[in-house]
């Protein structure tokens, strides 16, 4: 009997361990099925001149120009003092998205150019680069 209980546990876990081996796999985007076409509308910007320590918003705005829903699977800024956000949605076709992105002035006087690489669902490459120029002049003394 207790040879047989033994045999009947080992079916069980050997059972329960084939259950848990599925996992879910996030749906692939890159087969030529799932990807669609990106406009920038401004991929580019010059924020001018602000004064050192201060935070700026920038936006990127671009147009989903495909017949696939465009996945912004990720949004990476060159340097710590950038911080960027990508759409939390897809962006249905025809419809224009965002990306929103803020850079920290502090310690960063003089001449910068600031780039952010931006991976998505879209033909011939998924990976774009969007960047933005800005003069950091110093705080005046008091």
């Amino acid at each position: 009997m207790k040879l047989l209980s033994i045999a009947v546990l080992a079916v069980l876990l050997a059972t329960a361990c084939n259950n848990s081996d599925q996992t879910y796999k996030q749906p692939e985007l890159n087969t030529s099925a799932e990807l669609t076409d990106i406009q920038w509308i401004d991929s580019t910007k010059n924020l001018g001149k602000i004064t050192e320590g201060q935070m700026v918003e920038v936006v990127f705005r671009f147009k989903n120009t495909g017949k696939k829903p465009l996945v912004i699977r990720g949004v990476h800024p060159g340097c710590g003092c950038t911080v960027a956000n990508p759409p939390a949605e897809p962006i249905a076709p025809g419809a224009e998205g965002e990306i929103k992105a803020t850079f920290n002035s502090k310690g960063r006087e003089g001449s910068n150019h600031k780039e952010i690489d931006v991976e998505a669902n879209t033909n011939g490459t998924q990976s774009h680069k969007v960047s933005f120029d800005v003069e950091v002049v110093p705080q005046a003394k008091q």
